[in-house]
């Protein structure tokens, strides 16, 4: 868990964009061929400039997986689907399963992206000696603030270095021009899409460049772009994963299966917290210590699921002293999208200037969680952008979608990585449908909820929105309903 802030690192700087190119800059039509390790589903490119203001600088491939619609009949047209981090591999995923439900899927052909830079399409490459680098994740005063600005600074030069020009155009409006070149490639007159987490980001933005090419968006767990500083970002990220502990709590007090019933959750964590402090707090399996970032990504990353029942058997290890059962063990779930940084420094300009302004907004969040402490996405997202040595070229705004159909937005109330409040603020400057998920976890359409699923379903392909203010109950983690065979969410971490 320790090692997750630093892989998160893994990315490449980018630069500048400028105005919209038509997508008719893109080249080559699709060359559709059975992908080699996924039956029944469809690999191709779609070639794009590098910087859509000089298409003659270069290109860049993006990669595409296809699955066709179940009923040629009754088909729609095309899903083009995107699972967020930044740095999700969506093709990928579509390979590996991700889908929506059999109504869609019936309807549309699902084509999942891999984003410029990430997975199958052209690469965002840094140096692994800059990559691995010891760096101070949690600086203690100023000199070591430095270290990590040195640190990110000479990992940014290394990324520049080794991708050529893709290492300027990464951001997330190259990739929203990229989206309307699938889209042109795919023969669809107008986007049909389905985005969560940081894949939302790119949904607006599209919305906001192309407004006469949406058909249909599903916008899941919302980024919200109209935050301006780094204080109001964490605080609003660390008081959301605060709330869902708040929520783990009391159903480990009515849940009779919690490994932590009976006892009380957060008098327990909060030991823990101080052990952690100290430097005393150990991994009971492999004898390593856990830092406070650490264990904080413990919380974070049972949270979007959520995953309360082995949390609590993680939490009781770490009380107790004792491993924890194989089933309970958290490490392998938390996949890390090596360009995060890259996407999310040129997308967010959320400036910490020194260790007292960064120490600051840590004790502020530390006070409005007192359990969680801090969110560690966050934290690992505005740190990692301290020192980055190029500018941000696509900085926060409030949305303007001028002419786009009415898009359909969700999030679930509990929401650890992209807050509720988020997809509030995203609703209510675009004029969108925000439909509720009164539960937990992140991405509210793979919840298993029957009441979300419905309405999402009718909105993609009717175009029907559900009422405003729409609010679906909640999902009992465990119950019947929870398990049933619905939408899985993508094996993504982070936005």
């Amino acid at each position: 868990m320790a090692g997750v802030a630093k892989l998160l690192t893994a990315a490449a700087v980018l630069g500048s964009l400028l105005a919209a190119t038509p997508a008719s800059a893109a080249t080559g039509a699709i060359d559709w061929k059975p992908c080699p390790d996924a039956p029944g589903v469809d690999c191709g490119t779609v070639t794009v400039p590098i910087d859509w203001a000089h298409p003659d600088r270069g290109t860049a491939n993006i990669a595409l997986a296809r699955r066709k619609a179940t009923d040629p009949q009754a088909r729609i047209g095309s899903i083009l689907m995107d699972p967020g981090g930044p740095g999700g591999p969506g093709a990928g995923q579509v390979e590996a399963g991700w889908s929506l439900s059999p109504e869609v899927t019936k309807r549309f052909d699902t084509v999942g992206f891999d984003p410029r830079g990430v997975g199958e399409s052209t690469q965002i490459k840094c140096g692994l000696d800059e990559i691995i680098a010891d760096h101070p994740e949690v600086p203690r005063n100023q000199a070591e603030f430095e270290q990590l600005a040195a640190y990110n600074r000479k990992l940014g030069e290394s990324c520049d270095k080794l991708s050529g020009p893709l290492g300027q155009f990464g951001d997330t409006k190259s990739v929203a021009r990229d989206m309307d070149a699938i889209r042109a490639a795919l023969g669809d007159e107008k986007l049909t899409y389905y985005g969560v987490s940081y894949g939302t980001l790119m949904g607006q933005q599209y919305a906001e460049l192309f407004p006469d090419k949406v058909r249909a968006l599903v916008l899941d767990s919302n980024m919200d772009h109209s935050q301006y500083t780094a204080f109001e970002f964490l605080n609003s990220e660390t008081q959301s994963v605060q709330a869902e502990f708040g929520e783990f709590a009391a159903w480990c007090d009515r849940t009779p299966s919690c490994a932590l019933h009976g006892r009380d959750v957060s008098k327990l964590t909060r030991a823990l917290q101080d052990k952690a402090a100290r430097g005393e707090l150990k991994d009971p399996q492999s004898g390593e210590v856990v830092t406070p970032l650490a264990l904080a990504g413990m919380f974070q990353g049972s949270f979007y699921g959520p995953s309360w029942d082995r949390l609590a058997a993680v939490l009781r290890s770490l009380a107790d002293g004792t491993p924890p059962p194989a089933s309970a063990r958290l490490k392998d779930d938390l996949p890390v999208n090596n360009v995060f940084q890259s996407v999310f420094c040129d997308d967010w300009k959320l400036p910490v200037h020194n260790y007292a302004e960064l120490e600051a907004y840590r004790r502020t969040a530390a006070a409005l969680a007192p359990d969680v402490k801090v969110n560690s996405l966050g934290w690992t997202a505005v740190t990692g952008c301290i020192g980055w040595p190029n500018r941000t070229s696509n900085p926060q705004h409030p949305l303007q979608i001028h002419g786009a159909p009415p898009l359909l937005m969700l999030s679930s109330k509990f929401d650890p990585a992209t807050p509720y409040a988020w997809s509030q603020a995203a609703a209510r400057q675009s004029g969108s449908t925000l439909l509720t998920y009164d539960g937990w976890g992140h991405g509210a359409y793979s919840k298993n909820s029957r009441c979300v699923i419905k309405a999402t379903d009718d909105y993609l392909i009717t175009g029907k929105l559900p009422a405003r203010g729409t609010h679906c109950a909640a999902v009992e983690p465990g119950s019947a309903e929870a398990r049933m065979d619905g939408p899985k969410a993508p094996a993504t971490i982070g936005f």
